[in-house]
């Protein structure tokens, strides 16, 4: 067993609680540690299954679904134009995740500590941070939109507050409790999900308008149709941050392949099949009275309206949906306690569990503060927090397929505390800082609009110029690092 397998454990009065807590049976005690090969569990049918499983149902949520109705509602987009930005901004994000899972079984490490291997073991600390803040703030969009939901349901005399509350419960729960009590309950909360959404669609696509055209001058439609092209990757795209930490128990010579295509599959089937919903929501609210006012309440009641010719079954539909937003929540948790972790040795001194525990107090609070402005947070955080993911992509995608490979260099994934092994990290921390130059340069959002973004539409370009200038600024310097310092 490795020096690192067991984690640094809490001492006095928690450390009562840490032994209780992790001798409950299916707890997952272990933490950022690496997962050696014999640890792994065997090659079994049902686990590649539920590779597509895992992402189709921690996906097909409500979340999700909000962030098409910004196709027609903020960018002035017909039905067809939002459908195709929709579609293949979907599977241009999820291309990216379904990417970086593949480093799970080759390597036993959660995805934040694969990244010390190539981007330098302080250097990943700033990632590791971002996506910390980026998990709780998907998280917190889950807890409001399921609370506006929930509250709607009961005309609203059930507050959103009570609504955010029971959501937060049940996902500390299975949040706590780690990997096998999680990937059992998302092998399965698919199926009422995937039946109550298409009862939803049975239900509310008679008020879908498809002949919705895109409004505005020819040049302000196009840069209306790359801002919400690329407002449907940073979604899926942003799982990246987190995709291999659901691999680590799967056997190292597991195929690549086969988890890049199954991990695309279940994120691009999922997120294809919400997003057109949200943009036919859109399209039916301007003729859809009902759906107008509602949306004015809030983007949960919009969602509860579509169920309304259904009565009282539609109120109990619109529940299992409101509730369908814990799956989408528990991966976030669980990948944001992990990074608590990886910050440093006093984060790994402090059980995972007890981090979960932490992350959803502080999502709690956030979303009973901010859930009166959902959009607005949907808007603005989403994207900024999405032009980073990309950057980190193409530096470990660049250093896979060129520097590693034509040096015939192979990883020792046992060596994921070595500073002495791991590289130095300049190029990667200068490409990174250098990528955000980029981002905030074509960066479009309702508080700042940057130069290039201004002539480009406006447009927010900030990921693709952002991700431009990283790899620019990575090919040379990391060669230089090379030469220099050998690793």
């Amino acid at each position: 067993m490795e020096s690192h397998d067991i984690e640094k454990k809490p001492s006095h009065g928690l450390k009562k609680w840490n032994i209780a807590i992790e001798s409950l049976s299916g707890f997952e005690a272990r933490g950022i540690s690496r997962v050696p090969p014999h640890e792994r569990r065997p090659p079994s049918l049902w686990d590649d299954i539920s590779v597509a499983l895992l992402w189709f149902s921690a996906n097909i949520s409500v979340n999700n679904l909000a962030v098409g109705l910004f196709g027609p509602l903020v960018f002035g987009l017909g039905f067809v134009d939002s459908a195709m930005c929709a579609v293949f901004g979907g599977l241009l994000g999820s291309m990216s995740t379904a990417y970086m899972s593949i480093w799970g079984p080759q390597s036993g490490n959660r995805t934040m500590v694969v990244l010390r291997y190539f981007m330098g073991y302080w250097p990943a600390k700033i990632p590791t941070l971002l996506n910390i803040v980026l998990m709780v703030g998907y998280c917190t969009i889950d807890a409001i939109i399921s609370g506006q939901m929930l509250s709607a349901i009961n005309g609203g005399s059930m507050s959103i507050v009570v609504g955010i509350i029971v959501v937060q419960i049940v996902s500390c729960i299975v949040a706590v409790f780690g990997m096998k009590i999680f990937q059992y309950y998302e092998r399965f909360s698919w199926i009422p999900q995937v039946l109550i959404l298409f009862i939803l669609i049975g239900s509310a696509a008679p008020s879908f308008d498809t002949s919705v055209q895109s409004t505005g001058s020819p040049s302000l439609i196009a840069a209306n149709r790359l801002s919400f092209f690329s407002l449907c990757i940073y979604i899926p795209n942003s799982w990246g941050a987190a995709a291999s930490d659901f691999y680590v128990y799967y056997p190292e010579k597991t195929s690549k392949l086969k988890i890049f295509s199954m991990t695309l599959t279940g994120l691009w089937l999922s997120f294809t099949l919400v997003y057109l919903l949200g943009i036919g929501f859109a399209t039916g609210i301007t003729s859809n009275a009902a759906w107008s006012d509602a949306y004015n309440t809030s983007i949960g009641a919009l969602i509860v309206s579509g169920y309304a010719p259904l009565h009282s079954f539609g109120k109990f539909c619109a529940v299992i949906v409101a509730l369908g937003v814990i799956s989408n929540l528990i991966p976030g948790i669980y990948s944001a306690a992990l990074g608590c972790q990886v910050l440093g040795r006093y984060g790994k001194a402090v059980p995972r569990w007890v981090w979960s525990c932490v992350l959803i107090i502080i999502v709690l609070v956030i979303a009973l503060a901010g859930r009166q402005h959902l959009l607005a947070i949907i808007q603005n955080f989403v994207a900024l927090m999405g032009y980073w993911i990309e950057f980190v992509v193409f530096i470990v995608l660049v250093e896979h397929l060129w520097f590693r490979r034509r040096k015939g260099f192979e990883f020792d994934w046992s060596k994921w505390e070595d500073k002495e092994y791991l590289p130095i990290g300049i190029a990667a921390l200068v490409a990174f800082l250098i990528g955000w130059v980029g981002a905030i340069l074509g960066m479009f959002q309702v508080w700042y609009t940057g130069p290039i973004a201004a002539i480009s539409g406006p447009a927010d370009v900030g990921m693709w110029v952002g991700t431009a200038f990283t790899i620019i600024v990575y090919v040379p310097l990391r060669w230089a690092e090379l030469e220099y310092f050998g690793r």
